[in-house]
């Protein structure tokens, strides 16, 4: 009783002071409360659209796996949908540790140094205060919290990882595909990233991306490509005259299903790059040249397959429209309807000339991924040092070669695909010959003629359904 009778008379006069001091402050106004809360409801609904857009993105290894699976033989279905599921998990494992410092960091043009070891910092959104306090100043443009940042880069990194899976299919060991991928999103994606994206040396060379064609289409391609020669083609793809012999996929069902969940998705990939809908031109100007690429990518692959193979190959339709979702995911911010018009039907036209070409070069890529994302991720790169035009986004990429910006935007471009191609191919090259040499990366002829399913993961996709007869080249 003795205590409360000294303590009672200093708590009464605290919380006198507080409420002399709360009196004095002004009540914030009418219209200060006003702006807070359209700022703060801003911010939530920028969040919300990147939260989707990102799960768009996020949805778009469905259509990786489906289209994958169906491009490749029935016997190893089990093998690539697994790799396509566990990739995103192993990305996400990854690119939290390691490579979201590297990427979006505070460090030099070459790397970030900050938020290394797990992603921390300040929520650098307007609605906490200072947009530009924290460790990840080369995002803080955007105007959402930190961890809606995080996610929807996230979801670019595992894109690029899963690219990989297409290209080595058939016959890579799954443990050193695993060990590959966190690699991949984990060092070569984010370093090359940083430089484009997390206000590296191409960024201040003048290097534009929007929404990476080569910031990850390209790396994965890149990084495939390396896999592809140290792994060798499938048994029995090419004779030993040189001809090449077609190993057909087991259903254009998953094929067709898949292509249009990505084809669905790139309308978070490259819409949701701008991080707010506050410019509500801009993102429907995105959305318009993304799907105007696609559907002439279709085009031109269709046109070129029947001129050059006698039939509308359905497998290079298909990739024609990922190759123009491919070319176009660099300019679709910097260019004009029209001109994504003309990216998608060259993307279209390339396509198809690039699965001929690997073949007579053998290197065996099961799916096209080389040709779609490494060929189509160059092309729409330097496509937008031809048909950037500053009026589409003013005080951005500046005009192109074809709008009278003359050639230093193009080879600004050029510079940016020979750096990003050297370092992530010799760096991938190194790591698969490293494998190679530590643990191996193929699995035995025995395992590759039985199946990877079985040899790999002990089940099969369609255990009770035969559709070929037993011994057949394509079973």
């Amino acid at each position: 009783m003795k205590l409360l009778k000294y303590i009672l008379p200093v708590l009464i006069s605290s919380l006198a002071v507080g409420t002399a001091l709360a009196a004095d402050a002004p009540a914030p106004s009418p219209l200060e409360k006003a702006i807070g809360d359209v700022a703060t409801m801003r911010v939530g609904i920028d969040t919300l659209w990147v939260m989707v857009a990102g799960i768009l993105v996020f949805f778009m290894n469905t259509g990786f796996g489906c289209v994958e699976s169906g491009l490749c033989r029935q016997k190893n279905t089990v093998n690539i949908l697994a790799k396509n599921f566990i990739v995103f998990a192993i990305a996400s494992l990854s690119f939290y540790v390691i490579g979201w410092g590297l990427m979006f960091g505070n460090g030099n043009a070459l790397f970030g140094t900050s938020g290394i070891f797990g992603v921390g910092g300040d929520d650098n959104s307007p609605a906490t205060g200072d947009a530009y306090k924290g460790a990840y100043k080369a995002i803080a443009w955007a105007g959402v919290p930190l961890w809606a940042k995080f996610f929807f880069q996230l979801v670019f990194a595992g894109t690029a990882a899963t690219i990989v899976s297409g290209a080595v299919a058939e016959r890579i060991k799954f443990s050193s595909f695993l060990i590959f991928s966190f690699i991949l999103a984990a060092v070569f994606y984010p370093v090359t990233g940083h430089w484009i994206w997390g206000g590296g040396w191409l960024a201040a060379k003048g290097f534009w991306d929007f929404a990476g064609s080569t910031v990850v289409h390209s790396v994965g391609g890149w990084a495939a490509l390396a896999g592809v020669i140290v792994l060798g083609p499938r048994l029995g793809k090419f004779g030993k005259d040189g001809r090449v012999h077609p190993i057909p996929g087991h259903s254009m069902t998953s094929v067709f299903l898949g292509v249009f969940i990505l084809w669905v998705g790139w309308f978070g990939f490259n819409p949701g790059s701008t991080m707010a809908v506050g410019d509500g031109s801009l993102v429907a100007h995105v959305f318009v040249t993304t799907n105007m690429a696609a559907a002439m990518g279709a085009i031109g692959a269709m046109i070129t397959a029947w001129l050059l193979l006698g039939k509308p190959d359905f497998t290079m339709i298909a990739n024609g429209c990922l190759a123009g979702l491919v070319a176009i995911t660099a300019p679709c911010a910097f260019v004009s309807a029209p001109a994504s018009l003309v990216i998608g039907l060259i993307a279209g036209v390339l396509v198809v000339l690039a699965v001929i070409g690997f073949d007579k070069a053998r290197l065996d890529d099961p799916v096209g991924a080389l040709s779609v994302h490494l060929v189509n991720g160059i092309w729409g790169t330097l496509a937008v040092g031809l048909f950037a035009k500053n009026s589409v986004q003013p005080g951005t990429a500046g005009n192109g070669l074809f709008n009278g910006g003359g050639l230093t935007l193009l080879v600004n471009q050029f510079i940016g695909v020979v750096a990003v191609g050297a370092f992530t191919f010799i760096g991938a090259l190194v790591v698969w010959f490293a494998l190679k040499k530590i643990m191996g990366i193929r699995v035995t002829p025995e395992e590759e003629t039985e199946g990877l399913d079985i040899g790999e993961h002990g089940n099969e996709s369609y255990p009770d359904f035969l559709t070929r007869a037993p011994g057949s080249r394509h079973s």
